[in-house]
């Protein structure tokens, strides 16, 4: 199955919210086995509505996602141009009419007549309840006089979907994925593998077979700042065939890309598996940062838990800080400057020292946009990781803009982070196996 999303909203176009539905529902395509080639993004003008959708059903998609423009207001005209599209007609759904109904006077207000046109579906749609909303969403199966308009022959199918992200997630969920799963006539079982580290051409050049060639079982890469996310896919008959088919090509995946891979849960983030690795090992950790101001002790602290093991934060901005806070030599400074290895060692040692945690953190750079000279250009990032007293510093070039190179500095220091204590604590335990 193939499927395409047209997101509607003159405030898309204009950059007033993101996209994210748009992100989403790709990422819940994937995750189902549908294959998805085309996203458009429309403003609320009857014709470019009609013509967006029309143009999804004229490449042959089987099925094309709405979403957006079931709102109250005089511009939420989505279902009014997929009405006229297919030439059908409008009309009242009783249950969503006293959904909308109810949900005002538990307000003690009125239902305005904009309120009541949200109860407005199209004929021969199934419904989709709205429960997190008001406005109903509509899966469509066209007729097949409907689809040889667009020059098709096969089963095609509409699905609106309310543009609050809130509120799509939640229908799509409980409403849209059973129908998609009868629609297929298969189970789709899928498996994420999330990985650091390594650039997506790396990733892609060590598992081109597993990517190009396989045909039971998709394995897509997503790349993220400093990660590869991978989704492995397979459908079959039942969900123990599909997890069958599923499971060899994980264990193949890690076989490969071995320590890079940090997790094969979808829930896991990369700061809550650098997390989980410390309690494990019940170490201690403390961070020294300059360029990131606090935000590699933010991504730690929102891990649930973290307080256990998380001891300090500090913001060493100046270099007056870095002396008089933690305990980086003045000489050292004057020497190096405050954007250097060296400085990022000792930033790493005093920080440990002064908050006596096991593990430490330091990162110093040049974020940008000024600052940067022809030695020490902008995106040039130092980190350093203290685990007990094993120090690794390492030098990085980012690009981009500010924000770009103070993310990518963070991703980079907890993968740093996670790479010492493995490294560290492998081979105490290969140095006692030995003895």
């Amino acid at each position: 199955m193939t499927a395409e999303t047209v997101c509607v909203g003159t405030e898309i176009l204009l950059g007033n919210i993101v996209n994210t539905n748009a992100a989403y529902l790709a990422g819940q395509y994937a995750a189902l086995g549908i294959a998805s080639y085309y996203q458009t993004a429309v403003g609320d003008n009857e014709e470019r509505i009609m013509a967006a959708i029309g143009a999804a059903l004229s490449r042959g998609s089987d099925l094309v996602v709405i979403n957006g423009g079931l709102g109250p207001t005089q511009d939420d005209i989505t279902k009014d141009c997929t009405a006229k599209l297919l030439g059908r007609t409008l009309y009242e759904d009783a249950e969503s009419f006293s959904r909308i109904k109810e949900f005002f006077g538990k307000r003690g207000s009125s239902m305005s007549a904009n309120n009541a046109r949200q109860a407005l579906v199209v004929k021969g749609s199934e419904i989709l309840p709205n429960d997190n909303g008001l406005a109903p969403g509509m899966f469509i199966e066209l007729k097949k006089a409907e689809s040889k308009k667009f020059g098709s022959e096969k089963k095609q199918y509409l699905m609106l979907l309310p543009g609050p992200p809130e509120e799509l997630r939640i229908m799509w969920e409980k409403y849209s994925v059973p129908i998609l799963r009868k629609l297929t006539g298969s189970v789709i079982y899928s498996a994420m593998v999330k990985v650091c580290g390594r650039s997506e051409s790396e990733v892609a050049d060590i598992l081109d077979d597993l990517i190009t060639n396989s045909k039971e079982v998709t394995v897509a890469p997503y790349a993220k700042t400093g990660e590869v996310h991978l989704r492995v896919t397979a459908a079959a008959s039942d969900e123990k065939d599909a997890k069958k088919l599923v499971k060899p090509v994980v264990k193949e995946i890690k076989s490969r890309l071995g320590d890079s891979v940090y997790t094969t849960h979808e829930e896991t983030s990369l700061e809550q598996s650098v997390v989980d690795l410390l309690l494990a090992n019940k170490l201690t950790v403390t961070t020294a940062e300059s360029c990131t101001g606090g935000l590699v002790a933010g991504r730690l602290i929102n891990v649930p838990g973290v307080s256990e093991i998380f001891k300090s934060g500090y913001i060493t901005y100046s270099n007056k800080a870095k002396r008089k806070i933690i305990g980086v030599k003045k000489k050292t400074l004057q020497k190096f400057g405050a954007v250097s290895a060296e400085v990022v060692k000792e930033m790493a040692e005093g920080v440990a020292f002064y908050s006596r945690a096991d593990v430490s953190v330091a990162v110093s750079g040049i974020a940008g946009p000024d600052g940067g000279s022809e030695e020490k250009p902008v995106g040039l990032v130092y980190i350093g990781v203290n685990v007990c007293g094993h120090v690794t510093v390492k030098e990085y070039h980012f690009s981009g803009n500010r924000e770009k190179i103070r993310n990518n500095s963070v991703a980079h220091a907890l993968i740093l982070m996670r790479q010492c204590i493995l490294e560290y604590y492998s081979r105490l335990t290969f140095g006692e196996a030995e003895q």
